[in-house]
């Protein structure tokens, strides 16, 4: 082990020099030197880098393992292959604190995307969304309605179908659930075409998409057929659930 490195070791020790921060596991002219420096990200969640020196460091770079208690196995992965390509293009010198440094970055990094992610699964699994379907036709008519209500209730989703001259659905609940409804209507054959073959609603089109305001969060109830005449009638059951301001941005999208 050259003397470079050897005072590189000695200088992280003293820049990690908290309690538990800096470890010096293995030393030995045969094998090198193994070295562990942890960090922690959070109250709940501490990393480790742990670099091998093999004896001819820094001529050759280190070996590195990543551990985790809060990252996955891919995100530790990514870390330690992250750290692996800078150390291949870093000059043949000691390098250990320009690589801590860099785990010290990607640790960072992982948190705030981890982070993002759960925001975003925590809002759509606790928000409610209403979202307006527009159907393209329904030939078989209890099996489609069937499966429509069938879906609903796995789902948990409160629906209101509206037959008429447009044949429209109203969706409320976990903003998921309803991307599984719609999932769902696309790649399952729901009805039949006009030559009687059993067919998907490939024309299913997403009118509206947003979360449920105050003034119509949970106006639906179960999933309830509806039939309508004429435009002043679907004017009426949009206005009965609180929902004409939803209706006005539908309306331009409807036949008639």
């Amino acid at each position: 082990m050259s003397e470079a490195a050897l005072e590189e070791v000695f200088v992280l020790s003293s820049i990690y020099c908290g309690e538990g921060e800096f470890r010096v596991l293995q030393q030995s002219a045969e094998d090198g030197l193994v070295v562990q420096i942890n960090c922690c990200s959070g109250e709940d969640s501490r990393q480790s880098v742990m670099f091998h020196l093999h004896p001819s460091y820094p001529s050759s770079p280190p070996d590195i393992s990543i551990s985790s208690t809060g990252f996955s196995r891919t995100q530790c992965h990514a870390i330690r292959q992250k750290l692996l390509d800078r150390a291949a293009v870093l000059t043949p010198e000691p390098m250990l604190h320009q690589l801590v440094e860099d785990f010290q970055h990607c640790v960072e990094l992982t948190k705030d995307l981890r982070e993002g992610e759960d925001r975003l699964k925590e809002s759509e699994r606790v928000e409610e969304w209403t979202e307006v379907l527009l159907l393209d036709h329904i030939r078989s008519r209890n099996r489609y309605i069937g499966l429509l209500e069938h879906w609903s209730q796995q789902l948990q989703l409160a629906g209101r179908l509206l037959l008429g001259q447009n044949i429209l659905v109203i969706l409320q609940g976990e903003r998921r659930n309803i991307k599984e409804f719609c999932h769902r209507l696309k790649t399952v054959k729901v009805d039949v075409d006009s030559s009687g073959k059993k067919c998907k609603e490939r024309m299913m089109k997403v009118l509206l998409e947003v979360p449920s305001s105050s003034t119509f969060r949970n106006s639906l109830q179960g999933f309830i057929v509806n039939n309508y005449q004429s435009l002043s009638e679907l004017t009426a059951v949009f206005q009965e659930l609180n929902m004409a301001q939803v209706y006005q941005q539908v309306l331009p999208s409807l036949n008639g």
